[in-house]
C-alpha cells in the first residue's frame, strides 16, 4: 500500500485557499482516476482507495487542520504497516514562485505547520511534492497570504499544474519520482526541459541542436554558398606562376635570376 497525503484545511470556508492546495492535488487525483472509492472518514480525515497502475494507493486528506496533519497521517501509516518511504505528502511552498514544484525526499519541515506536525509523528524520511504559491514579499503578511483564496488569474497556472500532477501520479505511486519530475517539466516548462536535454556539446539527445535543426544541416546551411574561394597557403611564387596565377615577380636581384632561368624566361 503507498500513501499519497494532500495537505490543507477541512471545510468550505478554506476551500480555495492557497494553504489548501495539497487538498486540490489529491481531489484531482481522485477525479482522474476512476478505480478510486467515494471518499469516506477514516485516519481523523477524509480516504479513498484505489489503484495507480499496479500499485495500490490510499489517497489521504487530513481532517485535523494543518499543524496537526501528523495525527492523521501517522494513524493511516500504523494501521496498513506503511513505511515512511512510500509516503509522499502534497503541500503549498511559499518559497517556490507559482505554478513551480520541486520533489524532495526527507529533510526539514522549513517552517511548514503542517510538515512539523508529520514529521514530529512519523519521522522526516518521507517524500515531499511541493507545489509553489510564491510569497507575499513580507513575513508579516503570510498568514493572511495563505490562508487567501487563489485569485481568477491564478487558473491560467493551477488548472494546468493539478492535472499533470494527477496524470502522472502514477510514477509517484511507483516511487519514480525522478520520471514524475521530469514528466511535469516537459508538459509545464517545455523550454526548461529542452534545456535539460542538451548534451555537453549542445546538441539535444535526438541529434539536433538547440533550435531543433539538425547538427549537419545546421553546419551546411551556415555556409555562405557566395563568398569567394579561400586562398591557397604556403604557395611559393614559382608554384603560382605554373598554375598560371598572376603574380608580382621581382624584376632585379638574384631571385629574379632564378625564376627568369627556371621558368625559361632566359636573358
Amino acid at each position: 500500500m503507498k500513501l499519497i497525503v494532500g495537505l490543507g484545511n477541512p471545510g468550505a470556508r478554506y476551500e480555495g485557499n492557497r494553504h489548501n492546495i495539497g487538498f486540490m492535488a489529491v481531489d484531482e487525483i481522485h477525479r482522474r482516476h476512476s478505480g478510486f472509492q467515494p471518499w469516506k472518514a477514516r485516519f481523523q480525515g477524509q480516504v479513498s482507495e484505489g489503484r495507480l497502475g499496479s500499485e495500490k494507493v490510499l489517497l489521504l486528506k487530513p481532517s485535523t487542520y494543518m499543524n496537526e496533519s501528523g495525527r492523521s497521517v501517522g494513524e493511516a501509516m500504523r494501521f496498513y504497516k506503511i513505511e515512511p518511504e512510500d509516503i509522499v505528502v502534497i503541500y503549498d511552498e511559499l518559497d517556490l514562485p507559482p505554478a513551480k514544484f520541486r520533489m524532495k525526499v526527507g529533510g526539514g519541515h522549513g517552517g511548514h505547520n503542517g510538515l512539523r506536525s508529520i514529521t514530529a509523528h512519523i519521522g522526516e524520511s518521507y517524500r515531499r511534492l511541493r507545489l509553489g504559491i510564491g510569497h507575499p514579499g513580507d513575513k508579516k503578511l503570510v498568514s493572511n497570504y495563505v490562508l487567501g483564496d487563489f485569485a481568477k488569474a491564478d487558473r491560467d497556472w493551477l488548472e494546468p499544474l493539478l492535472m499533470e500532477v494527477a496524470d502522472q501520479a502514477g510514477l509517484l505511486a511507483e516511487g519514480k519520482d525522478s520520471q514524475f519530475a521530469n514528466k511535469l517539466t516537459l508538459a509545464l516548462e517545455p523550454e526548461k526541459a529542452q534545456r535539460k536535454g542538451k548534451t555537453q556539446d549542445g546538441k539535444t539527445q535526438d541529434g539536433k541542436t538547440g533550435d531543433g535543426t539538425p547538427g549537419a544541416a545546421k553546419a551546411t546551411a551556415s555556409k555562405d554558398s557566395t563568398s569567394a574561394p579561400a586562398k591557397p597557403k604556403g604557395q611559393s611564387h614559382i608554384r603560382q606562376a605554373r598554375q598560371g596565377k598572376q603574380v608580382n615577380l621581382p624584376k632585379s636581384g638574384p631571385m629574379a635570376d632564378m625564376l627568369k632561368k627556371l621558368l625559361g624566361g632566359g636573358d
